[in-house]
């Protein structure tokens, strides 16, 4: 960020979108934060005979317990036996009672997605016929309500004491060495640790009302606690706990033993010493977000997270460190004022910063969005075109700020020599104070001598003497101390009016609170759907239906599956005219979550009327066209629930089988 900056951002950011474009152009599917993609019985369909069992499909493993899939009757009891289990894949079951009666059930579910975050929702299905239901069918409270917004208010207040805890020590050891000295720079750094304990420790506490009741009262329940510290989340606040002890030590040789160093070789040893310990420790805190959040899970987990934490630490150093640069601008002492030389090193490190940001945003922006039409059709990309604006407008501030750094060293380097308001005035000003003190001391020793002279000629007792010299003395301290606190004074005036470190001030003040705004929406986009997830649940969800017979008697059913190997994520689609005893024109096709066509090496079909122990009828349709499989004279013997079940194989190895009931005849 020097006086060439327009040149330079201009050439950053056409690599920014020829990058971004070509990593959209190229992206394949991938998920992250669970969402619902398929279910059966689907969700509104009425099915003529009760199902033995409740089945749902995530776009993602999920963690479950014993309550977190649910069936109640229209009269708001349960009707599931036993505990929900892992059919296959990314589906999980939950068994039904025998001999249920016919009305409208509702399926509650409440799950913890691979990254985190819970996940719940409600639908209805009939058997017979739709009913009245005493139930509301409203998704649980998990993730929602107070403990919803508590453990949200516990994130951002972590991530902030994160930033201002690595970011300041970076500021102090990177950029301006004598800050380790100043007590506002201390407080703020120490003040950073403080609130990630504290946060850690509170989503610690939050967790387990947070992923399963929701309720205040169950915060401090140490049952739910202890299955917190069984799970990948609650192992990585756990890390961090044991990191931010490690972070502790660290604080504690930066304001110590580092301060009462002097200028050499072993400072500098200690420096380079304090340094390779500190990116130790802050990637370690950066690396306890990236194991239990979005960059664990989908799209090439190795490659997300390190560029997650190396993200973290780009941010931390950007804006940990402007709120520290902003701190030593206001609260440095008039005697010790922040050089500018701090504040062009501290410029350099900003903009390397702002290169990562750019790098890693644009790789992470891809793997959570995966098309052009996720920034605007889903929260995450209307979030992210929000966080976007606001690093834009931040880089616009800083080199505004850069422009004030470079007047403000301009200045300080004219004619070879400081301005009054640098160290050349505070040596001459504390040259004049030691003047004033000397000359005030011997006004009073002066006094001390002529009163004692008069005592001894009148017969004074010397005890009297020595009284009128200590207040003579406590006088003339008393006198030093204004003394010194008005030339102090006048120094931070001077130091103040200087136009350009008073622009400078107020550049970084503007700074600051845009960096503010930007974290909040930070906090709110690693809480939210990431916007592949959303697009590709929508569009299960509108094709969910278990089956639908349009006018001319034809039968269409859409399934959701997923092979679990590379690129084996889509949608099967079969369309069975006229669905009815005797022969068929069946049609298959195949699509990306996207809705792209997706052509893939094998699919086969299969028919079974359990209800009568016919089949499995096995059905082999010829490939037309991409994505687009067909047979003629499918023979269907008799009328009934039939399960069609679909295999696809999408590599030489991945494969799986996906199925629905549907009533044919």
């Amino acid at each position: 960020m020097t006086r060439t900056i327009t040149p330079r951002l201009r050439t950053l950011l056409l690599l920014f979108l020829a990058v971004t474009g070509a990593l959209l152009a190229g992206a394949s599917p991938a998920s992250a934060h669970a969402a619902l993609t398929g279910s059966d019985p689907a969700q509104g369909v009425v099915v003529k005979q009760a199902p033995t069992q409740v089945s749902l499909t995530f776009s993602e493993n999920v963690a479950m317990n014993g309550d977190s899939l649910r069936v109640l009757d229209p009269r708001g009891k349960p009707v599931q036996t036993g505990a929900p289990a892992n059919v296959s894949g990314t589906t999980y079951a939950v068994q039904l009672k025998s001999g249920l009666g016919k009305g409208t059930y509702t399926v509650t579910y409440q799950v913890v997605s691979a990254d985190s975050h819970p996940v719940s929702g409600a639908y209805t299905f009939s058997v017979g016929a739709p009913s009245q239901t005493v139930v509301s069918g409203d998704a649980p409270a998990a993730g929602g309500g107070v403990v919803g917004w508590l453990y949200a208010f516990g994130r951002y207040v972590s991530y902030a004491g994160f930033i201002v805890l690595a970011g300041g020590a970076a500021f102090v050891l990177a950029c301006w060495q004598r800050g380790a000295g100043v007590r506002a720079l201390q407080r703020l750094v120490v003040g950073g640790w403080l609130a990630l304990t504290a946060a850690t420790l509170w989503l610690l506490l939050l967790r387990g009302s947070y992923t399963t009741s929701g309720k205040v009262g169950d915060v401090f329940d140490l049952d739910l606690l202890g299955q917190v510290l069984q799970t990948k989340t609650g192992a990585a606040l756990v890390s961090r706990l044991l990191l931010l002890a490690a972070a502790a030590l660290f604080i504690a040789v930066l304001f110590g033993a580092y301060t009462r160093r002097e200028e050499g070789e072993e400072k500098r040893d200690l420096t380079f010493g304090l340094a390779i310990g500190g990116v130790v420790v802050a990637a370690g805190l950066a690396t306890s977000w990236a194991m239990a959040e979005h960059a664990s899970v989908g799209l090439q987990p190795g490659i997300a997270m390190p560029v997650d934490v190396i993200h973290l630490l780009a941010v931390a150093a950007w804006l940990g460190g402007l709120t520290a640069l902003l701190v030593a601008l206001y609260r440095a002492p008039a005697e010790a004022p922040v050089e500018a030389v701090a504040v062009r090193r501290f410029s350099r490190l900003a903009f390397g910063s702002v290169l990562a940001l750019v790098a890693t945003g644009t790789y992470q922006s891809w793997r959570q969005l995966g098309s052009w039409s996720a920034f605007t059709d889903t929260r995450y990309g209307q979030l992210l075109l929000v966080k976007i604006g606001l690093v834009a407008l931040l880089i616009g501030v800083a080199s505004v700020s850069r422009r004030w750094t470079g007047r403000l060293g301009d200045a300080v380097a004219a004619a070879g020599k400081p301005k009054k308001t640098e160290k050349t005035e505070t040596a001459e000003t504390g040259a004049k104070a030691e003047r004033t003190e000397a000359a005030e001391k011997a006004r009073v020793s002066a006094s001390k001598a002529s009163g004692a002279g008069k005592a001894a000629a009148t017969g004074k007792a010397s005890g009297t003497g020595k009284a009128a010299g200590d207040g003579d003395s406590r006088r003339a301290d008393q006198l030093a101390r204004q003394r010194a606190a008005v030339d102090a004074a006048r120094r931070k005036r001077l130091r103040d009016a200087d136009p350009d470190r008073f622009g400078l001030r107020r550049s970084v003040f503007a700074e600051a609170g845009v960096a503010i705004v930007l974290l909040a929406v930070t906090t709110a986009l690693t809480q939210t759907e990431p916007g592949r997830t959303e697009q590709e649940a929508r569009a299960a969800s509108s094709s969910s239906s278990a089956a639908t017979t349009p006018s001319n008697g034809a039968l269409t059913l859409d399934m959701p599956f997923d092979t679990g190997g590379t690129d084996g994520k889509g949608v099967v689609s079969i369309d069975l005219d006229p669905a009815r005893v005797g022969g068929n024109e069946m049609h298959v096709y195949v699509q990306r979550p996207n809705g792209r066509a997706f052509d893939i090496p094998e699919v086969k079909v299969s028919f079974t009327l359990e209800a009568k122990k016919i089949g499995p009828l096995p059905v082999n349709p010829d490939h037309i066209t991409t994505g687009h499989w067909s047979a003629s004279g499918v023979q269907i013997p008799m009328a009934g629930d039939w399960k069609i079940a679909v295999t696809v194989r999408t590599s030489d190895i991945d494969q799986v089988t996906v199925s629905k009931n549907a009533q044919i005849g």
